[in-house]
């Protein structure tokens, strides 16, 4: 098997789209434009990665009283200390942080709707057998 999507139910789908493409480098893979108003949207490498979308009549969490470690989306980053720093410019709310021994920077946010956001700068990125080192 192999991994398609995470989809997360949003009350404001053009919003939260809108920031995730502006901010994070998404892009809309595919888009309904009526009710639910799935949006696909893909990472730098192409590859779909989360589905956000609105269904009233179901469950939409509120982020912002849960535990980041509950649920959060992680990012690769580069620079974890400047993309904070930029990402909050543009919204999101700083949590916490940690740097390891090894040079690993983890830095969580809350996107400015709440929702976890993590970034992760990695000394020794996440393979897979096969898989290059993204």
């Amino acid at each position: 098997m192999v991994f398609e999507h995470f989809a997360v139910n949003v009350t404001d789908v053009k919003k939260v789209v809108e920031w995730y493409t502006d901010n994070l480098g998404l892009t809309i893979a595919s888009q309904q434009k009526e009710p639910p108003y799935m949006s696909f949207l893909a990472d730098s490498t192409g590859r779909v990665v989360i589905e956000f979308y609105h269904r009233p009549d179901a469950v939409i969490t509120d982020f912002r009283t849960a535990h980041p470690l509950t649920f959060h989306v992680a990012f690769v980053s580069e620079n974890a200390q400047k993309d904070r720093e930029r990402l909050e410019i543009e919204g999101a709310v700083f949590v916490e942080e940690l740097k390891k021994e090894d040079g690993t920077h983890i830095v969580m946010l809350r996107d400015p709707f709440g929702m976890p956001l993590q970034l992760c700068q990695r000394t020794v990125r996440f393979s897979v057998k096969g898989v290059g080192n993204g």
